[in-house]
């Protein structure tokens, strides 16, 4: 799964103490109202009365994006009295603290620290996933013992959101191959402007350091490599993914091509300074795209200054990136109207419009590929990653807890900008630990 606009990943201890209290939840379990959501076909079920959609984009609720969801979802659903949108700025902390009772609407995003084996205590199952594939894509995070409990809302590719204006008056044409030609870039762009940030982190509201971690898979151009990680001592050896994810996100802060002051970042104004030029690139899935373009209008410069690259990585001579799906979109197993949330999700990935209005890939299989991500494409082979062998479903994210790393969580690659800004350890010595806490990880799960 990848991430959006939101405050979504956990920092360590906070993620183990979230994850038992889920465990320790059954979340009710006996199906909730009278329809099983599996069989709750909008067409012959007849969606009626209320329901309560929770939801992480804020910002589509404020600017009344929702509002006209609701009223053309109610035309076709006359029957439906009432959808009830709750925005959650929090919504990776809130909802799992809401999920600890009853009480989390009827329609909601699966927090990502669910764990596979978990999704039947607290979603209902949305059908059988090899049935649901003939329809839609990247099902694999949200499907556990051959039921799918999530249906993504968007896809989403992992690449770098820049501003093309910037790189172009710098004299850089062509996009950087390898993360040496990457770092060169950043620092043609700083001699060209010494005021420009040419990358930022923006360190200090969190998630958008842990969106880093998506590029994994994509490096390598390995499918299978997470499943390959969960075999692993030494994910941090050279040249594997994470290596030269964390190695690059090291050197470019130890070069001092990053913003000056990380622990002052302000998340709405970097879209702004993007659009503005003030900085060159930064580290975000293609959901990022629309907001970049608005914010630069927004800021009198132009969209169309706006462009998406790869990861600097080759193999084989060509780019490659990860696919996959956005937050998946799941129904309270608690739900007194599950007829209404089906067809709340069906009439949202089908007729809303969303994934187009994202700028994203659309979950059905026959979706088009929007005109901002066609370039892209162009250059960049997509994969999407394959799911977990049977019975391993949850290897690799009860490794992760184990070894206290926490992949997504934004203290993670904090730890390794204070490192190297300070000089406090080596970029060997960052790895050497990581490896030592992923193996002790294994090595405890093993044990259990």
């Amino acid at each position: 799964m990848f991430l959006t606009h939101r405050k979504r990943a956990l920092v360590g201890a906070t993620a183990v103490a979230v994850l038992a209290v889920l465990t320790a939840c059954s979340g009710g379990g006996d199906g909730g109202g009278s329809t099983d959501a599996q069989d709750a076909d909008p067409a012959t079920c007849g969606p009626s009365g209320a329901i309560t959609v929770l939801t992480w984009r804020t910002d589509l609720v404020e600017d009344g994006t929702f509002d006209e969801y609701v009223s053309t979802f109610k035309e076709k659903y006359p029957e439906i009295t009432d959808v009830t949108i709750q925005g959650i700025t929090d919504y990776e902390g809130e909802v799992k603290t809401r999920m600890s009772t009853d009480d989390y609407g009827d329609v909601l995003a699966i927090p990502g620290s669910v764990k596979p084996d978990q999704y039947a205590q607290f979603f209902e199952p949305l059908g059988d996933q090899a049935e649901l594939e003939k329809t839609y894509r990247w099902l694999n995070d949200k499907s556990f013992e051959g039921k799918s409990y999530g249906i993504p809302v968007v896809g989403n590719v992992q690449g770098l959101v820049y501003n093309k204006k910037v790189w172009e008056d710098a004299g850089i044409t062509e996009f950087p191959a390898t993360t040496e030609e990457f770092l060169e870039d950043l620092q043609t762009l700083k001699d060209a402007n010494p005021d420009i940030a040419p990358l930022y982190t923006n360190y200090k509201d969190g998630w958008p350091v842990g969106a880093w971690e998506f590029y994994r898979g994509g490096i390598s151009a390995d499918p299978d490599y997470v499943n390959q990680m969960a075999t692993w001592d030494n994910p941090w050896a050279e040249g594997r993914d994470h290596e030269v994810i964390d190695g690059l996100l090291y050197d470019v802060t130890a070069a001092k091509l990053i913003e000056d002051d990380p622990t002052t970042t302000n998340w709405e104004q970097s879209k702004q300074m993007l659009g503005t030029g003030e900085i060159g690139v930064m580290f975000l899935g293609s959901w990022a795209i629309p907001q970049m373009q608005a914010a630069a209008e927004a800021a009198g410069a132009s969209a169309d200054d706006i462009g998406y690259m790869p990861f600097p990585a080759q193999v084989d001579g060509k780019f490659h990136a990860t696919a996959g799906g956005d937050y998946n979109l799941g129904i309270n197993v608690n739900s007194k109207n599950k007829c209404a949330s089906r067809a709340w999700i069906d009439w949202f990935n089908h007729d809303s419009g969303f994934s187009e209005a994202q700028v994203g890939l659309s979950p059905l299989i026959d979706g088009t590929v929007p005109a901002a991500l066609e370039s892209f494409v162009a250059e960049a082979e997509l994969i999407t990653m394959n799911p977990a062998p049977e019975g391993k479903e949850s290897l690799f994210s009860d490794i992760d807890t184990a070894s206290e790393i926490v992949l997504t969580a934004p203290d993670y690659r904090k730890k390794i900008i204070d490192d190297a800004r300070s000089g406090a350890r080596t970029k060997e010595q960052v790895f050497e630990d990581l490896n030592t806490a992923w193996a002790k990880g294994r090595a405890s799960v093993d044990a259990g």
